[in-house]
């Protein structure tokens, strides 16, 4: 119970996992997009599962007064071990390893601050799944298509402190780790591609039409051909 609402928890600290905070999501199966959260609850933090189930049982008992006509349906399990394995039968990821694990979700855009100022939310670059953060959530009783059951719904976060993230990709600090200051320009670089030295600058030559000069040398023919006689 939180703020003397039997079906509310304000959870200690969890790490988030498949955040959709800053934009709704459709289900896979289909349906309208909701924000959504999963929440890996450390086993050590006894008080907050107490709090959940008890708000979990609370939400059962308004369905069995208020939604199913006094039916007690079985309900969908919704707080899954995370040591153990998934709805589908695969296993939960490592991340999972010592947590209780669930999903809540919800239309209404959830509000998202920090620590240090609650009345400003935060960036979305700011959020991400592997962040720490307290969490309310809300449980209810549905009866959708004949499907009775509890639900859990999402309500604001209050991210705690950052967290590896759990998206897949690395960060740029740790793909280029140990570079920094000491990069070195490639041609000092063993092993790396050397670049091509810089060729001059094409300068064309020039090369001027020589013309032809007149003689400056007397001609040697003699004035008079010496087989006829007769002057040239």
């Amino acid at each position: 119970m939180y703020q003397n609402i039997a079906t509310k928890v304000l959870t200690g600290e969890v790490r988030l996992s498949y955040v959709n905070l800053t934009a709704p999501r459709a289900p896979q199966q289909g349906g309208e997009p909701k924000y959504s959260v999963t929440l890996l609850i450390p086993k050590t933090d006894a008080a907050t599962i107490a709090n959940i189930n008890a708000s979990i049982k609370a939400a059962y008992e308004d369905g069995v007064s208020k939604k199913w006509g006094g039916a007690h349906p079985q309900p969908k399990v919704i707080l899954h071990d995370g040591d153990g394995l998934r709805p589908s039968g695969l296993p939960f990821g490592e991340e999972c390893k010592g947590c209780w694990v669930i999903t809540a979700s919800t239309k209404n855009k959830p509000q998202v601050v920090g620590i240090d100022n609650l009345d400003c939310e935060l960036a979305p670059s700011d959020i991400y799944s592997g962040m720490y953060a307290r969490v309310t959530i809300n449980f209810f009783a549905y009866d959708t298509a004949g499907s009775k059951g509890v639900g859990c719904g999402l309500g604001n976060v209050l991210k705690t402190r950052d967290g590896e993230a759990l998206a897949g990709g690395a960060s740029a600090a740790s793909d280029f780790e140990g570079l920094g200051q000491s990069y070195a320009a490639p041609s000092a670089v063993p092993g790396y591609p050397q670049a091509h030295p810089t060729a001059p600058a094409f300068q064309p030559q020039y090369n001027p039409v020589v013309q032809p000069q007149a003689s400056t040398q007397q001609s040697t023919r003699p004035a008079v051909n010496p087989i006829t006689g007769q002057p040239w």
